[in-house]
């Protein structure tokens, strides 16, 4: 079976997976669309409208500044999500050309890339992003930037323990006899037998990314008022917590079910695309920064293939 196919039977069969996709597709396209609802201004201030509570005419109440939560909440969104793709699309391609490299070639390029993944591996991630924002300085790039440093060395070391399990296979030393050039085995058969679990791996990271970038700028290093994001707006709730406790609920609510939904779909992914889990037909619990293996189909048509090569 294809991976579409199977992507679409995990997603598209019913159940919370189902409800988990359609909230992701419709926050989504909120955050792409609110520029065009009819919404106040995000950063637009009242003071006759200050820490109003949630009513018809503000269906979330509004700041201590006067400002409307339901349109603050949906252009955080678009912050959040845009600050998750990017991170994903980064940390993705950046990873995936660093795991190649220390898992498909030997020698010193393997072993430079992997010292270099260590020692950014003994720091933990958001102490890093910290440091990152803190030089940097706190916009969208560089909070980007800050959450993708410690991000690329554990999708690296993932991506180079799945790598290192598909260079050591039959069709890979038959493409090699047969003439192969390095970059045409690693476009044609190693990367595309790995896609599966970077798949798997792309979705478990977006949440992650969201979760940071929410924590960031609770504590004030990453993007800051006016632009509203879920985190500053529950930084800038938490002072007037007794008085006005919507300010902070409400993008709670929106990180808890975001994330949430993120995670619930990428579990139904990496059950769909681990074959481990098809062939025994059962739902293990993750294992984190563990390589999954390719798919055995895929590797037959790997082999396939190996009469064009040449």
């Amino acid at each position: 079976m294809s991976i579409r196919a199977r992507l679409g039977r995990a997603l598209f069969s019913g159940g919370p997976v189902l409800v988990c996709v359609a909230f992701i597709l419709v926050i989504t396209l909120l955050a792409i669309g609110v520029s065009v609802l009819p919404l106040p201004d995000p950063t637009a201030q009242s003071a006759i409208f200050r820490l109003k509570p949630p009513s018809v005419e503000h269906l979330l109440g509004t700041d201590r500044l006067g400002r409307d939560i339901l349109s603050r909440v949906l252009w955080g969104a678009r912050v959040s999500l845009l600050v998750g793709v990017a991170v994903v699309a980064l940390s993705g391609a950046l990873g995936t050309l660093l795991g190649v490299i220390g898992g498909y070639f030997r020698g010193w390029p393997s072993t430079l890339v992997m010292r270099l993944t260590d020692i950014f591996l003994a720091f933990p991630p958001l102490i890093l992003a910290m440091v990152t924002v803190t030089v940097l300085g706190n916009n969208l790039f560089t909070v980007v930037l800050a959450i993708s440093v410690g991000v690329i060395p554990r999708f690296t070391r993932i991506t180079r323990g799945t790598i290192l399990s598909i260079r050591e296979r039959d069709y890979i030393d038959a493409a090699r006899g047969l003439g192969a050039s390095h970059a045409r085995i690693i476009l044609g058969y190693v990367l595309l037998n790995a896609i599966d679990p970077m798949i798997v791996l792309l979705t478990l990271l977006i949440p992650q990314a969201i979760l940071t970038e929410a924590l960031l700028s609770f504590l004030g290093l990453g993007i800051t008022d006016p632009t509203p994001t879920w985190g500053n707006m529950i930084n800038s709730g938490q002072i007037v917590l007794r008085e006005g406790p919507w300010l902070t609920f409400f993008p709670g609510v929106a990180i808890v079910l975001t994330v949430l939904a993120f995670n619930l779909v990428g579990d139904a992914i990496r059950d769909a695309l681990d074959p481990a889990l098809r062939e025994a037909g059962v739902v293990v619990s993750a294992v984190p920064d563990m390589p999954r293996a390719a798919a055995p189909l895929t590797d037959v048509s790997a082999e396939r293939r190996l009469t064009a090569v040449g």
